[in-house]
C-alpha cells in the first residue's frame, strides 16, 4: 500500500538533500572577508539614487497583470488542446471546441480593452506630450543661448589657463 508513495518520498528526500547540500557547499566555499564596498546597497550593479520608498507608476502593475493573464491562458489552452484532440478522435469535440473558442473570445475582448485604453503602453499619451514639450523647450533655450552668443560675438577662451584646465579634466 505504501509502496506507491516510496517514489514520491525518495524524490522529496533527494530534492531536500540537494538543496541543503548546495547551501552548505556555498557556505563552505565562499570568502568571508568583510569590506565596506561589499556591504553597500546596490541594485542590479548600479549605485542607489534616492530613497527606496518611492511611488511606482501603476502602469507597471497593469502590464504585469496583463502578462500574467495571457501567460495563464497558454497554461490552460495547451492541456485543453490535448484533451480536445483526444475527444475529436472519439467524435465528441464540438461542445469543448465551442467552450475553448468562447474562452479565447473573452480573452481577446480583454486584450482589445487594455489596448484601447492604452494600458499596454509604457509611456501614456500625456507623459509623451509632456516629454515632447520639455524637449521643445530645451531646444528653444539652446537656440536663444546660441543667438545671444552670436549677438555678443562670444568666442571661447582658447589660450587661457582656465580653458586649458577644463580641457585636461
Amino acid at each position: 500500500m505504501y509502496y506507491d508513495f516510496t517514489a514520491v518520498l525518495l524524490f522529496l528526500l533527494l530534492g531536500s538533500a540537494f538543496v541543503i547540500g548546495s547551501l552548505l557547499f556555498g557556505w563552505l566555499v565562499r570568502p568571508r572577508r568583510k569590506q565596506k564596498q561589499k556591504a553597500s546597497i546596490y541594485e542590479c550593479g548600479e549605485p542607489t539614487i534616492g530613497s527606496a520608498w518611492i511611488r511606482f507608476n501603476s502602469r507597471f502593475y497593469n502590464v504585469a497583470l496583463v502578462y500574467l493573464l495571457f501567460d495563464v491562458e497558454v497554461v490552460v489552452l495547451v492541456p485543453a488542446a490535448l484533451v480536445l484532440r483526444e475527444l475529436a478522435r472519439n467524435g465528441v469535440a464540438v461542445a469543448p471546441l465551442i467552450a475553448i473558442l468562447v474562452f479565447l473570445f473573452v480573452l481577446t475582448l480583454g486584450l482589445a480593452y487594455e489596448w484601447r485604453w492604452g494600458n499596454l503602453d509604457w509611456i501614456s499619451a500625456d507623459e509623451e506630450a509632456r516629454i515632447r514639450l520639455e524637449e521643445e523647450e530645451s531646444r528653444e533655450r539652446i537656440e536663444r543661448v546660441e543667438a545671444a552668443e552670436a549677438r555678443h560675438n562670444f568666442k571661447p577662451l582658447e589660450n587661457s589657463s582656465t580653458a586649458a584646465a577644463i580641457r585636461n579634466e
